[in-house]
């Protein structure tokens, strides 16, 4: 079988761009991604669907975007892998917050104390106050996720399946750990 190749890519200049745009997203961008999320339609969501339900179909919205930009190898790599982060925070977040609500009725929550419950499922100390520390060791975890398949990618078919499949279980595991260990603010 012949692997196409792409010069030198220097997989190290990739993760560093990765971390970049999560450090960026560590600068105000959470929050922005969290303002424009709409509590109550997370909280219909998981009244008619149930709280499994709920949380797969965000796997599956997060398996989608990383499926597509990994599906083009190289070429949707370096337009997708940006808005799939996006995504992957988003779905993160809506899982986080739909969690909260199965568990306490209440479905509305500020920034903060979600942001507290997402670093407790990454298994990141949040403390008392969220800090720029805080969301930066937030992004080094997700950097690990988020990096450790951008070589695969690159290889079209394969891309799409690690790309998707690694959304869909880390979406997953990350309802795992806020339903073993719930954490409320």
């Amino acid at each position: 079988m012949h692997v196409p190749r792409f010069g030198k890519l220097n997989s190290q200049k990739m993760t560093d761009a990765f971390k970049k745009g999560l450090s960026t997203l560590a600068k105000g961008g959470f929050k922005k991604l969290f303002n424009h999320i709409d509590q109550l339609t997370i909280k219909r969501g998981v009244d008619e669907m149930g709280i499994d339900k709920f949380i797969n179909q965000c796997a599956l919205i997060a398996a989608g975007s990383g499926a597509a930009s990994g599906a083009g190898g190289l070429a949707t790599m370096l337009v997708g892998a940006p808005l799939d982060m996006v995504n992957l925070v988003v779905q993160q977040f809506r899982v986080t917050m739909a969690i909260r609500y199965h568990n306490t009725g209440e479905y509305k929550i500020n920034f903060v104390d979600c942001f507290r419950m997402v670093a407790a499922s990454l298994k990141v100390d949040a403390g008392v106050t969220i800090t720029k520390n805080i969301m930066e060791e937030v992004v080094a975890k997700m950097v690990l996720v988020f990096g450790s398949r951008a070589a695969e990618r690159l290889l079209p078919v394969v891309g799409a399946v690690i790309g998707g499949g690694a959304n869909y279980l880390f979406i997953k595991r990350v309802a795992g750990n806020l339903m073993r260990e719930p954490v409320y603010y």
